[in-house]
């Protein structure tokens, strides 16, 4: 069949061969299936989850052709960021790059928090570095925590005084 209005034919045709139990909705496992990293390996299960949580309208834990169409333009977006920020090519993002990056981006982040971000979300290795799909979700996740903690600090100081189980409520319910 044809694409439904509004969406682009090969967003259409790449949603009917990701569809693999041809349910009408893309599952975060039919996602996964479907989304490679520059080195071949699969997107991690949390990013899959961050980006169809996203794109869900009706919160049923999956996506229809319209959903997966508009996640199709994001991850493109994000894509074509990190093209920019991956300097040397090498299809992944290292320490120096990182940095650059959050630079750009606007965050004023010390070496050391960037080196422990460098440490969560790369694969271990000697020389660790970033693929896209972790690239994805460490940037969403850092712009949804400090969209929570611009709420709270209203006077823009760049610090804030704030109650333990308020600090965890503000962490879970952007991570979650």
């Amino acid at each position: 069949g044809n694409a439904p209005p509004g969406v682009d034919p090969e967003a259409f045709s790449w949603f009917q061969a990701v569809d693999a139990d041809r349910s009408g909705y893309i599952s975060v496992k039919e996602l996964k299936q479907a989304l490679v990293n520059s080195n071949w390996s699969t997107f991690n299960d949390e990013t899959c989850l961050l980006m169809i949580n996203m794109f869900d309208k009706t919160r049923s834990g999956r996506i229809d052709v319209y959903g997966f169409s508009a996640l199709l333009r994001f991850i493109q977006q994000w894509k074509n960021l990190f093209q920019q920020y991956d300097r040397d090519q090498s299809g992944s993002i290292s320490f120096s790059e990182l940095q650059q990056a959050f630079s750009q981006m606007g965050y004023n982040l010390s070496p050391q928090f960037s080196q422990l971000l460098l440490a969560r979300y790369a694969q271990r290795s000697p020389d660790p570095s970033i693929q896209l799909d972790r690239f994805i979700q460490l940037c969403m996740q850092l712009q949804s925590i400090t969209d929570a903690f611009r709420e709270k600090d209203t006077a823009l100081l760049g610090s804030l005084r704030l109650s333990y189980e308020d600090f965890l409520t503000m962490v879970v319910t952007r991570m979650m």
